[in-house]
């Protein structure tokens, strides 16, 4: 399986509102395969995604033990057996490890979750692995169209919320509730891992919560003043240049010229 890589010209959109042009046309020719990016890989199979994974996001490994449904070790079981055929996600519900509702449930979250940043603006240039998939088999798919209406929608919704991106990358560092601020049971558990180090991602790897829910939940708690709001350094002063016939000095006298300078920002 080989896989190929696009020129910007080729992947230029006429539509601004599409998200990934690749993806558009990989689901009108109802393709099947990998589409890889940096910030994750969708699996496509006949032009509906079956499948999704970001290393910016907890897989469904993490959710699904996380809630308690599925213990790790029977994960791991589970990879390993069946994981060669492609089937782990019959082999949980065959082997009555999972029920087939919550296994889909938390599959849906994860494939979602992982779009959202596989498909983000910097995740660079795609490339397309025919006939490749997935290890977790066969559990639920969805339309292409539908994957990036949702993505649409989370930028939006994360930029009404707060819109300060830099949140999503920072530490987050919590901030004292002001007397009487009301703060829900999940807010107060984000805020106890909140320790000025550790990243929404990493919070959400914590948590064995959905990254983009994390990344909602930040924004939520620095726009109620719970959290501590980055702001991009303001920018340093520029020193005046010298003037020329000051730099074209055969020998200068670098104190001369440094009384020069000063002298000449003085009097802007």
């Amino acid at each position: 399986m080989t896989g190929t890589r696009l020129t910007g010209a080729q992947l230029t959109a006429p539509d601004p509102a599409v998200v990934s042009p690749l993806l558009s046309r990989l689901a009108a020719e109802r393709a099947t395969g990998a589409l890889l990016r940096d910030r994750g890989t969708l699996f496509l199979e006949d032009g509906r995604i079956v499948h999704a994974e970001s290393p910016a996001t907890p897989g469904l490994d993490v959710l699904l033990t996380s809630g308690g449904g599925l213990t790790p070790e029977r994960w791991r079981e589970a990879v390993d057996r069946a994981g060669a055929r492609r089937q782990v996600a019959r082999f949980l519900v065959d082997s009555g490890g999972l029920a087939g509702g919550e296994l889909e449930i938390c599959h849906i979250a994860a494939m979602y979750d992982a779009a959202f940043f596989a498909l983000s603006p910097g995740s660079g240039p795609s490339r397309f692995r025919r006939g490749a998939t997935h290890w977790i088999g066969s559990v639920h798919s969805v339309p292409a169209a539908s994957v990036e209406r949702e993505t649409r929608r989370r930028r939006e919704l994360l930029d009404a919320v707060w819109p300060y991106p830099a949140l999503d990358t920072a530490p987050v560092l919590p901030r004292p509730a002001a007397p009487g601020q009301t703060v829900t049971c999940r807010q107060r558990i984000l805020l106890r891992h909140a320790d000025g180090i550790r990243t929404p991602a990493e919070l959400a790897w914590t948590l064995g919560r959905p990254a983009f829910h994390t990344l909602l939940d930040v924004r939520r708690l620095a726009a109620a003043g719970l959290v501590e709001t980055p702001h991009a350094p303001a920018p340093q002063p520029v020193a005046a240049p010298l003037p020329d016939w000051v730099t074209q000095a055969q020998s200068p006298d670098v104190a001369l010229l440094r009384r020069l300078r000063d002298a000449l920002e003085a009097s802007l």
